[in-house]
Parts: C-alpha cells; structure tokens; sequence
C-alpha cells in the first residue's frame, strides 16, 4: 500500500497519476489525511493525559506523607478519571487507525511514468514484435482438437474428475508439460535464481501482504474450515517469505523461482477466450521473484523481461511484447509488460507471462526492508515478479504451430527433456 507520508506530500500529484488506472482516488486521499490528522490531534491529548497521570501520581504520594487525606482521595478520583479518558482515547485511536489502513488499502499503487492512459488491453503498446507466423494449412486444427486427436490432451475427462477448467494431460502431453516445468526451472537456475517449492495455500496476512487480498478475493479459491486460500501464482507465497523480515543491503538482489500449479476461479472472465487451454482453473507455471535495491529495480525488470524473452525465443515461437495501459495494469503493479505468443490455428495472440515492478508498494504491506549500509536506517525494498513462464498457452501455441501430416514436432530445446522428436 502507498505511505502515508508518502500521500500528506503528494496527494494532487497521486490523484492525478490514479487517473491512468481509471482510478478516482481524491477523496479517499483526503479523507487519509482527515483521519491522520485526528489520529495526529487524538495521540497529542492522549500524551497530555499520561502525563497528568504521571504528574497526579507523584503528587499523591506526597499528599499522603504530608497526611492530606481529603486532597489525596481527590488525586485518586482525577487520576481515575484521566484512566478513563485515555481508555476511550486508545478505542478511537484503533478505530482512526483501522479506518486509514481499510483506506491505504483499497488504493492502488501508482502507475511508473512510463504508463499511458486506457482503458483495456487494446489499449497497450506493443514495444517489440519477433518471429514468423506459421504457414499452417486451411485444414489445421486448433489445440483441443489435437489433443483429442492424438490422445495427449482431455477436456473431457477433466470435466467429469472435477468440472470446466481442468484439463487432463495425457502420454506425450503430460511428458511435455514436466518438459517444459524442468527447461523453466534449468533456465531460471542458471541465470542465478534460487529454487522454492512453497505451499499451495495460504493465509489472509500472506494474501493482504501481496494484494491480492482484498482486490482479488472473489478470483482465488478460498478453504473456509482452515480459513486459507489456494495459491493464484507462487508469486504470493515466494514474496511473503520476506514478511516482516529486515534483509542486508549486501544481499540484494534476492532472487527466487518455483513451479507450481495455479488455482483461479476467474470470477468475471467467463466467456472471454475461454476455450480449451486458453483459460483454466488449475494450470502449472514457473515464477520468477526479485527483491531489489529501489534505485535498481527498473535494471531488475529489464533483466527479468530479457529472461522471459530468451525462453519464448528457445521454443522458437512468434511474440510481442507489450506495456501495459493504466486500464489493463493490475492493482498492485507500477509497471508491466505482458508477453503473447502467435497461436497459428486460433489466429490470435495469446497472454504466457507478465512481468512486473510493484516499488515499495507490496513490501510497505508486508514490512520488507533492507538495512542501508550508508545510513545504517531501515529502507522499504522493491519486489518484481514474472511467470516464466505459464503453461497452458504455451502447449496450445507449440501444439498448434508446429503441427504437420506427421504429427506436433517438438521444438530442438525440448527434445532432451522430453526424449521424442515429434507427437504422433
């Protein structure tokens, strides 16, 4: 969430920023400050008070040696009294404060300089475009028809185990998908990246810690009897491992990976490129998570949008890079830039990853911070993630794009992870 401080200074200019998101923040803004400033007023006469009591409580002793008894009992009752006043000054000091954190957090963060106005995803920009679009005849299929076709990918059956949305990988699919899980890992590994494997659920404070809670509550699948939630991205248990931890700055970079499956209810997306692979509840996906240094944080994304290009380049496939409108930019993130592959049989352009700078807005939530070396002072610390990559719309694209009267060729990178040339 954004300071408060952060807010007192700037509060016309982050209005004005909001805007991008589509966002009208200028009175939720005032009212912060309103509350802040009562809080402000309410810890003043609170702080008189305890030293009434303090001042009141050495009088007494002194009343009581001297034998004024009546005067005494009178300090006793003020003292009493001020014990009250400061009860009821605590209750409105937690109730000012719970209403500026519900505040702080339903405000997005502030959209990167860099981000323009718009309303959706058509309205993004398109910084790089490489790749050939496949030749693929009039007669090719799309991907949930080759998985039926060749027995490697089952809608069907994943609607009779559980419902719509959960796929049944089969044979040389299933060997494809831990293909791919391994050449994510192998790649983030050798660019520096520490593995996690973390647990699929988790708790409201690690939900609150990286945004999704509240803004996203109605999309995760929630466990009621234990009061956890099913993981959308390995991005919210990854991140929280730095909870209320304090890091050296000598150790920034902190730089983690994971595979694991996704959970997502997708709540408002039904009938948006839902079929087959395009949209799931349950899919796999590889993450990648820094913890920066904040003057270094836009080198992080650069580098972390490198890596994700390098794998889509690997599996030789068509892709555009785009940054993202403030409409179509996500609650928490500053600034994003989304990778599509060209999917041949469907004609379109397909989301695998997101890669995104959040600044200081996740760590002041979950209290990361680093300890400066030069002013020895406590400094809030950047986190950044990105999926790479995200499965489903991978397999759909190689599926479809290197489909030929042989059969799916594999693409050369894959071929020692998954130990066949071709799906046949």
């Amino acid at each position: 969430m954004l300071h408060l401080s952060y807010i007192r200074k700037n509060l016309e200019q982050i209005a004005e920023r909001l805007k991008v998101k589509n966002f009208d923040a200028q009175k939720q803004l005032s009212e912060i400050v309103d509350l802040d400033d009562l809080r402000k007023k309410t810890q003043n006469i609170l702080d008189q008070k305890q030293a009434e009591i303090n001042k009141t409580s050495k009088e007494i002793g002194k009343l009581i040696r001297e034998g004024l008894k009546e005067e005494a009992e009178a300090a006793k009752k003020f003292t009493a009294q001020l014990k009250e006043d400061i009860k009821k000054l605590n209750n409105k000091m937690h109730e000012v404060s719970d209403s500026i954190e519900s505040r702080l957090l339903n405000i997005p963060n502030v959209p990167h300089e860099s981000v323009h106005p718009g309303k959706s995803d058509k309205d993004n920009v398109e910084i790089k475009s490489e790749g050939k679009k496949p030749d693929l005849d009039d007669n090719a299929l799309p991907h949930w028809e080759l998985g039926k076709k060749y027995d490697i990918l089952d809608f069907e059956l994943g609607n009779k185990i559980t419902g719509a949305g959960f796929p049944v990988f089969k044979g040389k699919g299933a060997r494809l998908q831990r293909a791919l899980i391994q050449f994510f890992l192998d790649e983030a590994i050798e660019a520096g990246y520490n593995e996690i494997i973390p647990p699929l659920m988790v708790n409201e404070a690690s939900g609150f810690g990286t945004g999704q809670l509240p803004d996203k509550e109605g999309q995760m699948y929630y466990v009621g009897i234990d009061n956890l939630y099913l993981i959308p991205t390995s991005e919210v248990p990854v991140t929280n491992i730095y909870r209320d931890v304090i890091l050296e700055e000598k150790e920034l970079p902190m730089k983690n990976t994971s595979y694991t499956p996704c959970f997502r209810r997708e709540a408002g997306s039904y009938g948006k490129d839902v079929r087959g692979l395009n949209r799931l509840h349950q899919f796999d996906k590889v993450e990648i998570v820094q913890i920066a240094h904040p003057d270094k944080s836009y080198e992080v994304l650069d580098e972390m949008v490198k890596h994700v290009e390098q794998l889509i380049q690997k599996l030789e496939l068509p892709y555009r890079i785009m940054r993202l409108c403030g409409g179509d930019l996500s609650f928490t993130s500053a600034l994003t830039y989304d990778f599509e592959v060209y999917s041949g049989a469907q004609d379109k352009w397909l989301e695998v990853s997101s890669v995104s700078n959040f600044e200081d807005y996740q760590a002041n939530r979950l209290k990361l911070r680093f300890r400066d070396e030069t002013t020895k002072k406590n400094r809030l610390a950047h986190t950044l993630n990105g999926s790479a990559l995200a499965l489903p719309r991978i397999v759909a694209a190689l599926f479809e794009n290197n489909q030929t009267a042989e059969g799916i060729k594999i693409p050369a990178v894959l071929v020692p992870y998954t130990g066949f040339e071709i799906i046949d």
